[in-house]
C-alpha cells in the first residue's frame, strides 16, 4: 500500500498516528535515501525515525534511525518440555529466573565468565573473548570519554528495563518455548548517543538543512562514519551474545526449579530488530537500517512478539522485495507510556494479564497489553511478508 510519495506501507487495518506520518515524510525526503522507505504494521512514533521502518541509504547512515539500543532483538528456543511438565503455579519458576538474570538497572556482581553458563560455555567464552579484544580496539573510544569497562562485562547477560522481557510460552501443541527480548545495554546506548551527536555536528558543519536534527547522518569515507560502523557492528554482536547468555541462564533456572534436565530443539532463533547492515536490493548495494523491523528473507525464521497478555509468533520470511525482505518486530505501541498510565489502572492490568505469571504493579502499567496494537491485525497486514510457523501464548513473563 502506497502511504505517500517514496513510501511503501503494510498498514491496512492498523492505526498510524499523524505524528508518525510526519516522521515518515521527513525520512522519505532525505537526499541520502536510496529508494522507497518501507513501513511495517507496528509503526509508531520514535526518536527521529519511526519505529517499524526500513530505511535504505546510499553512502551514509542515520545513527538515530538505528537507535540507542543497538542490536536490540529477540531470542527464542523450543524446549523438550510440555505444558504438563510445568507446575500449576509458576511463581517459583519466575523467582528462579529473576535470581539468575539481573533485570532493570541491575547487573551481575562480577564480570561474567561464560564457561560457567552451560555445556556450550566454551563457545560462548570464545565469542566473548573476541568481543573483549575488539572492544579495546574500537576507535570510537576516543569520543566516548571515561568508561567503566568492568560495567560492560557485568551487564552482559542482563535484561534491562522498559519493554524488555523473558517469557515462557506454549505453542499450538503445548510445547514450552523460552523467548526473550533485550539489546546492547548501556554500552549500546553510549555508542548510539555519541554517534547521534557526531552526526548532528557533521551536518551542521556541512550546512545541511534537516527537518529534524535527529535525522542527521554520517557520510561514508569520513573518520566519524568509520568509528560508528565499527562500534555499531561490535554492539550488534554484543547484543546477540547478551541474549544467548540469558537464554542459558533461563534454562539453568528451569532445571533448578523443575528438578530435571531440559533439552532444546533445533528451532532456535536470535534476531536483531534495531540495526543496520549492507544488503543488495533492486540491483544495488545499500545500507539497510531496520528500526523496529526484522529481516524476513525467503525461508528465514523470525520472531514477532505480542504484549504481556497477547499471542506471539514464530514466522518464516517470504522474501518480499518491496519490504526489503523485512517484517514487523512486534505489535507496536498504540499509546505512549505516559498515556498508558493515564488510561489504565491496576485492575485493567490484572484483567489483561490473567493467566500469566508476571508483575502486576505500577512499575509495569505502561506495558499493559492495551497500550499495544492488536497483534492479530498487525499479522493480517503483513500476510505477504511472512507465514506463521508457530503461535505462542505466554504463561510466564519477567519484566525489567
Amino acid at each position: 500500500m502506497k502511504l505517500m510519495k517514496n513510501v511503501q506501507g503494510w498498514t491496512e487495518g492498523v492505526e498510524v498516528d499523524h505524528q508518525a506520518l510526519n516522521q515518515i515524510r521527513n525520512i522519505a525526503g532525505l537526499p541520502i535515501v536510496a529508494g522507497h522507505v518501507a513501513i511495517m504494521p507496528d509503526v509508531h512514533l520514535g526518536k527521529g525515525a519511526t519505529v517499524g521502518s526500513v530505511i535504505p541509504t546510499r553512502g551514509a547512515i542515520i545513527p538515530a534511525a538505528v537507535g540507542v539500543d543497538i542490536g536490540c532483538g529477540m531470542c527464542a528456543v523450543r524446549t523438550d518440555l510440555k505444558a504438563a511438565d510445568l507446575p500449576d503455579h509458576l511463581a517459583g519458576v519466575r523467582s528462579a529466573i529473576e535470581s539468575l538474570v539481573p533485570v532493570g538497572f541491575s547487573a551481575h556482581e562480577k564480570e561474567v565468565n561464560p564457561t560457567h553458563e552451560a555445556a556450550h560455555g566454551r563457545v560462548l567464552k570464545q565469542r566473548m573473548d573476541v568481543l573483549y579484544t575488539r572492544f579495546e580496539q574500537l576507535s570510537i573510544l576516543t569520543v566516548l570519554g571515561a568508561l567503566d569497562a568492568r560495567k560492560i562485562w557485568k551487564q552482559i547477560g542482563t535484561l534491562g528495563g522498559g519493554n524488555h522481557f523473558i517469557e515462557l510460552c506454549l505453542d499450538e501443541v503445548g510445547a514450552v518455548w523460552v523467548m526473550l527480548h533485550s539489546g546492547s545495554r548501556n554500552i549500546g546506548k553510549t555508542i548510539g548517543e555519541a554517534a547521534i551527536g557526531m552526526a548532528r555536528d557533521a551536518c551542521v558543519k556541512a550546512g545541511v538543512h534537516l527537518p529534524d536534527r535527529d535525522l542527521a547522518w554520517l557520510n561514508e569515507g569520513t573518520p566519524e562514519f568509520h568509528q560508528y560502523v565499527e562500534a555499531l557492528q561490535w554492539a550488534q554482536d554484543y547484543a546477540a551474545l547478551n541474549r544467548d547468555l540469558m537464554l542459558f541462564r533461563v534454562m539453568r533456572a528451569l532445571r533448578a526449579s523443575l528438578g530435571r534436565e531440559i533439552g532444546s530443539t533445533k528451532e532456535a532463533i536470535n534476531c536483531h530488530h534495531n540495526y543496520a547492515t549492507v544488503e543488495q536490493h533492486f540491483g544495488a548495494k545499500v545500507w539497510i537500517t531496520r528500526k523496529g523491523a526484522v529481516s524476513a528473507r525467503e525461508g528465514q525464521l523470525g520472531i514477532i512478539p505480542g504484549s504481556m497478555g497477547a499471542k506471539s509468533y514464530i514466522v518464516r520470511g517470504k522474501g518480499n522485495p518491496l519490504s526489503y525482505c523485512s517484517c514487523s518486530h512486534g505489535a507496536g505501541r498504540r499509546h505512549s507510556r505516559g498515556m498508558a498510565k493515564r488510561l489504565f489502572d491496576l485492575d485493567a492490568l490484572a484483567a489483561q494479564t490473567a493467566g500469566v505469571e508476571c508483575r502486576k504493579d505500577e512499575g509495569v502499567l505502561d506495558e499493559i497489553p492495551g497500550a499495544y496494537k492488536n497483534i492479530d491485525a498487525v499479522m493480517a497486514a503483513q500476510a505477504d511478508l511472512v507465514s506463521v510457523e508457530h503461535t505462542l501464548k505466554q504463561v510466564l513473563c519477567v519484566k525489567g
